[in-house]
């Protein structure tokens, strides 16, 4: 933004400098004031074709500058599709590492716990026999 006000006050000091400048110099001129006319004339002419090829100049800069951006605003947003892929890719490959370690967990504890209704059934099942045998040396 600040660039674009430079440039248009540093155009427009040029068209009023160049339009003094003309002025003083044909007024200080040694010339009739046909030829003075004339002098304006094509003076105006020179000092309009040169604001025309400014102005399309910085049109030409301007539509650049706004491709570049385009460009690069697609660069960007292509990065960052590609990044959310691999994150996306990254999140599926951890939660299925997660399951797996849940699932061994999981069948580890199940193996403890029926070992241990393995062994509390063990336990109740022996206890009669033994106490029957003790009553019955008794």
């Amino acid at each position: 933004m600040a660039s674009n006000d430079e440039f248009g006050s540093f155009l427009t000091g040029l068209l009023v400098g160049g339009l003094v400048g003309a002025a003083v110099a044909m007024l200080t001129a040694p010339q009739s004031g046909e030829e003075t006319r004339e002098l304006i004339k094509e003076k105006s002419i020179e000092l309009k074709d040169k604001a025309v090829e400014y102005s399309q100049d910085a049109r030409a800069l301007a539509e650049k500058a706004l491709d570049e951006a385009r460009l690069q605003a697609d660069a960007a947003i292509e990065e960052l599709r590609s990044r959310s892929g691999e994150l996306a890719e990254m999140t599926r490959q951890r939660a299925e590492e997660l399951q797996q370690r849940g699932q061994v967990v999981l069948e580890e504890q199940k193996t403890r716990f029926e070992s241990a209704v393995a062994s509390v059934k063990k336990a109740v099942t022996d206890e009669p026999e033994t106490g029957e045998s003790s009553e019955a040396a008794a």
